[in-house]
């Protein structure tokens, strides 16, 4: 049962976290003594954190004075974890439910939780805010927007809180909720492109150009596939360069009397040099060259 005596786990997850913090003390400071420590009691890595996780939470509420240890038996384990990472307010009610003898469930924290945001966040109207304290408006659709519109800049929030003030109706609320998300991915992801730091283009006006045509979700996942792209090419550059130095290094250790090796050093020629070639699937979908130039005037392979 997941509510079974979760005072013994949260123990359990404080001596698992003092062995944690013991071996890195006097180990090399990685955590492998620990997984060492954890491999020969046959405790697997999640189980050993997920009981860490559930002894800090313990940890935090009871040193926050929000929860009487008596009524920690009336969690489950996971609404437990919830409630130590949902506000001081909502932990408060939550633990005045445990200790009426409520039994409470993740499911149950995280509606509080919504809740609560949704009547008390300033980023909402105040009569949305209202209508949500009334029952009107469902606060499960309108917590979500919240949480997005807190990851936008203040020039957006605005624009958002006009929109929802006009239509405050669920569909709104969930169109809303969705550009607010592309929003946050566009900006986030247009500030990891090289390509679009180094130039002049605004950023801000883009966007603005994306919303009036309707195309924002299509701009947010271009600039987000331009990143992955730049962080790829980065990544097979060093690779690139690894490979390089091993054959290199395997060329100087290898002669007449290793034929095999030098054959296996011929073939792998392709992807060593300048010019690198890949076949695409089967021989009908032809081939990839790729040609790495370097900025400056050292070696290719280093």
């Amino acid at each position: 049962c997941d509510r079974f005596d979760l005072q013994t786990e949260i123990w359990r997850g404080r001596i698992l976290r003092a062995v944690r913090d013991r071996e890195k003390r006097g180990g090399e400071g990685r955590g492998t003594g620990f997984l060492n420590w954890l491999k020969d009691r046959e405790i697997s890595k999640s189980q050993a954190y997920a009981l860490i996780e559930l002894a800090n939470s313990a940890d935090t509420l009871l040193a926050q004075g929000q929860l009487n240890p008596d009524s920690i038996n009336n969690f489950s384990k996971r609404a437990f974890v919830e409630t130590a990472k949902s506000s001081p307010q909502v932990q408060q009610m939550i633990s005045d439910a445990a200790c009426n003898g409520d039994r409470i469930t993740r499911r149950q924290v995280r509606q509080m939780s919504d809740e609560w945001t949704a009547m008390s966040s300033d980023l909402l109207p105040e009569e949305v805010r209202e209508k949500a304290q009334a029952g009107v408006m469902p606060t499960r659709y309108l917590a979500p927007l919240v949480r997005e519109m807190e990851k936008l800049p203040e020039s957006h929030i605005t624009e958002i809180r006009r929109e929802v003030s006009a239509n405050p109706d669920v569909d709104t609320i969930k169109n809303l909720t969705s550009e607010a998300k592309n929003l946050s991915k566009y900006l986030d992801a247009a500030a990891q492109v090289q390509a679009i730091n180094q130039s002049s283009v605004d950023v801000e006006m883009a966007l603005e150009e994306a919303l009036r045509v309707g195309c924002l979700n299509t701009a947010a996942d271009l600039v987000k596939q331009a990143t992955q792209l730049e962080q790829a090419i980065v990544k097979l550059h060093s690779t690139w360069k690894r490979v390089g130095s091993l054959a290199d290094r395997l060329y100087v250790d290898t002669g007449a009397s290793t034929p095999h090796l030098r054959s296996l050093l011929s073939c792998l020629e392709q992807l060593a040099g300048q010019v690198l070639e890949v076949q695409l699937g089967d021989s009908r979908e032809g081939r990839i060259r790729l040609q790495i130039l370097a900025d400056n005037e050292e070696s290719f392979r280093e």
